[in-house]
């Protein structure tokens, strides 16, 4: 028997690819939770078939005998929707930022507006399998991560838990993502005249984002200059990030540091040295790219690091924390 899970903010990019992940997953069944009583269109044909739609209340998810609820929805949605789904006996994955810091105050300043529901904070996991899986299978509440912070902290924390970054000069995150990763509610900035044959960086040096990449990196805000740019692209992020290496002689010697950290990880793949990934090769998966470059006399690094910001960025991040939560393989459903 299927393991029924259901999805508020299905209408949304992540909500929608989490259906289609999941109506491929052997072993649960999807279940559609309107949040809006105001259904803003006819049934949309999302998946291989339309799957039931119930009303996303507690009394729902119990009658319907969820077993995980998962939010792609705003983060105030979520801080409101959380804590009645957990009361009713599900596990929530969260695909906002409502729970992703550990502290009211640290949300409040990075996201410009109070928490409703402090009381969770300390209760919520990380998601980030290749970092914070010890966590994860036993969690009530997941926090799933931000997309730039994926592909950011996959790059950098094995470096700087290797000690091969020379933290004093600085760590460039210069981040491009495509435009779905802004959502699908309209607005002028990410409306078809503003974005096509255009290239435009915003909220520089106080991204919501940065705090994530500070956390899990272990580095400090003075130490990170990160810049998120807005592509002309449905989907997909690529991060190049600038740093001085320290004790490292050759690129195979820094790509070295991250064989041995993603040896047995499904989802981190590996180029060469001197061959860098792009946004058409990871598209549509779960994996994260890799790929660096190093100037040994300089000690100049660049390391590349690519994903599908709504697969592994988003709704397929999610899928892999349901399987470890749920008991199922870790890559059922995204390979």
């Amino acid at each position: 028997m299927s393991t029924r899970v259901g999805i508020v903010g299905f209408r949304g990019y992540s909500g929608a690819e989490l259906v289609r992940l999941l109506e491929r997953h052997y072993g649960v069944e999807p279940v559609l939770l309107e949040h809006r009583a105001d259904s803003e269109d006819a049934p949309q044909q999302i998946g291989a078939k339309l799957p039931t739609r119930v009303p996303s209340t507690p009394q729902a998810v119990k009658a319907e005998g969820l077993a995980l609820v998962f939010l792609a929805t705003p983060a105030d949605v979520s801080m409101e929707l959380a804590p009645g789904m957990l009361d009713a006996g599900a596990k929530v994955i969260d695909l906002s930022g409502a729970f992703r810091l550990r502290a009211p105050g640290a949300y409040s300043r990075w996201y410009r507006e109070e928490h409703t529901a402090p009381e969770l904070l300390a209760e919520a996991v990380y998601g980030l399998p290749e970092f914070c899986r010890d966590g994860i299978a036993g969690a009530r509440l997941i926090s799933n991560p931000g997309c730039y912070p994926t592909a950011a902290n996959l790059a950098i924390q094995p470096l700087v838990a290797a000690g091969a970054m020379d933290r004093a000069c600085g760590i460039v995150c210069d981040a491009k993502s495509g435009v779905s990763g802004a959502g699908r509610k309209p607005s002028l900035k990410t409306s078809f005249c503003e974005v096509t044959e255009n290239l435009s960086a915003y909220t520089v040096l106080d991204h919501r984002h940065v705090p994530e990449i500070l956390m899990v990196s272990g580095i400090e805000e003075a130490e990170l200059s990160f810049t998120a740019q807005l592509l002309p692209i449905h989907r997909g992020i690529l991060e190049t990030i600038y740093f001085r290496a320290r004790g490292i002689g050759s690129p195979d010697e820094l790509l070295n540091i991250y064989r041995r950290r993603y040896e047995k990880e499904p989802f981190v793949r590996l180029y060469p040295p001197g061959v860098m990934p792009d946004i058409r090769g990871a598209a549509h998966t779960n994996f994260c790219d890799i790929g660096v470059r190093l100037d040994a006399a300089s000690g100049r690094a660049v390391v590349v690091s690519v994903i599908d910001n709504l697969v592994k960025g988003a709704a397929g991040q999610a899928v892999q924390n349901m399987n470890m939560a749920l008991g199922f393989n870790e890559t059922e459903g995204l390979l």
